[in-house]
């Protein structure tokens, strides 16, 4: 089976004004999403989560931020390689982003009805000037569990709650049915009882209109029971990608064992583990050798000296260790 997604090798580098290099940002990024399923990045602050979602549909926060290096495959095609003038036919109709502040994605003059319309113009032509658009926008409020749809069309951001505006954001995206959606972190602003509503809308639309999700977060509690696959970042490279449930309760890495305690602290299945020393490392941090290999009690020469590849396992897992747990 070939993936919707597949990102290989992926390193990005930050350069000054003269094109001069300054600090790498990933260092040789992988991961797989196939068809219908979903995936969620998991890892640290800075580790590489967003860089790698925003790299996916071209939209590095910085024109100093550069791929160096690897590629981006959508559907077989290498998006790294894309003229910038096919990118409106990519982005939003192919691929659609959901962000983690729902009131900042959305345009605060105008209202929540009509900017959903012009969403729907990237998929129909001219049909965001005709009563039709409306009529299918307010099916998608609808669809997206918003209480009296017709009211919500003519409100603006500022009148709904968060959870409103992310419904709107998911409407958004999903208007033009891509064939992949980013979620990167899209319930971290949210309250715990809406958090859970998002993530059941979220699977009820993946089941009815059959697209892949690259689910972003920090959190290991929505990932569980949720996600199909979770792919553990550290210092810009995946260093473990496996079937959730294994992931989780029997992690090969040793940062994945770290990440679960510190994330995890009152599940029992994680009391017998044990937190690694040290501070965290940025891809930048990293000159040779293991990026975890001074925080991991396992490490020795071969670790300092040595990258360890993402490695396949017999069980369909993937794990970059020298001596897996």
């Amino acid at each position: 089976m070939v993936p919707v997604l597949e990102i290989k090798n992926l390193k990005i580098g930050l350069f000054d004004a003269d094109g001069n290099f300054q600090r790498q940002i990933l260092n040789g990024f992988d991961i797989d999403l196939y068809s219908g399923q979903k995936l969620a990045l998991v890892g640290e602050s800075g580790c590489g989560k967003t860089i790698s979602a925003l790299a996916t549909v071209n939209l590095l926060p910085t024109a100093k931020m550069k791929i160096t290096e690897g590629s981006i495959c959508f559907e077989g095609r290498d998006l790294t390689k894309a003229h910038e003038k096919t990118w409106p036919d990519i982005r939003g109709k192919k691929i659609s982003i959901i962000f983690q502040d729902p009131l900042s994605a959305l345009n605060p003059l105008i209202t929540v009805g009509e900017q959903v319309r012009e969403a729907l113009n990237s998929e129909c032509g001219s049909i965001n000037k005709t009563p039709i658009a409306t009529t299918e926008v307010i099916r998608l409020f609808y669809e997206m569990g918003l209480p009296d749809p017709d009211r919500i069309y003519r409100q603006y951001p500022h009148q709904l709650s968060g959870g409103m505006c992310q419904r709107v954001g998911i409407a958004m995206a999903l208007a033009a049915s891509p064939g992949l959606l980013i979620a990167d972190e899209p319930t971290t602003a949210l309250d715990v009882t809406v958090q859970s509503q998002i993530l059941q809308l979220l699977k009820k639309e993946i089941k009815t209109r059959k697209f892949s999700l690259l689910f972003i977060t920090h959190n290991l509690r929505l990932v569980e029971g949720f996600c199909d696959r979770v792919a553990v970042i550290y210092a810009g490279q995946v260093v473990e990608e496996g079937k959730t449930l294994d992931v989780l309760t029997n992690p090969l890495h040793p940062y994945t064992e770290t990440l679960i305690v510190s994330l995890l602290k009152t599940n029992k299945k994680t009391d017998n583990l044990k937190v690694n020393n040290g501070s965290d490392k940025t891809p930048n941090d990293v000159a040779s050798g293991c990026s975890f290999a001074t925080r991991c009690s396992k490490s020795n020469l071969d670790c300092f000296a040595q990258k360890p590849l993402l490695t396949l396992k017999n069980d369909g897992r993937k794990v970059r260790c020298f001596y897996p747990l």
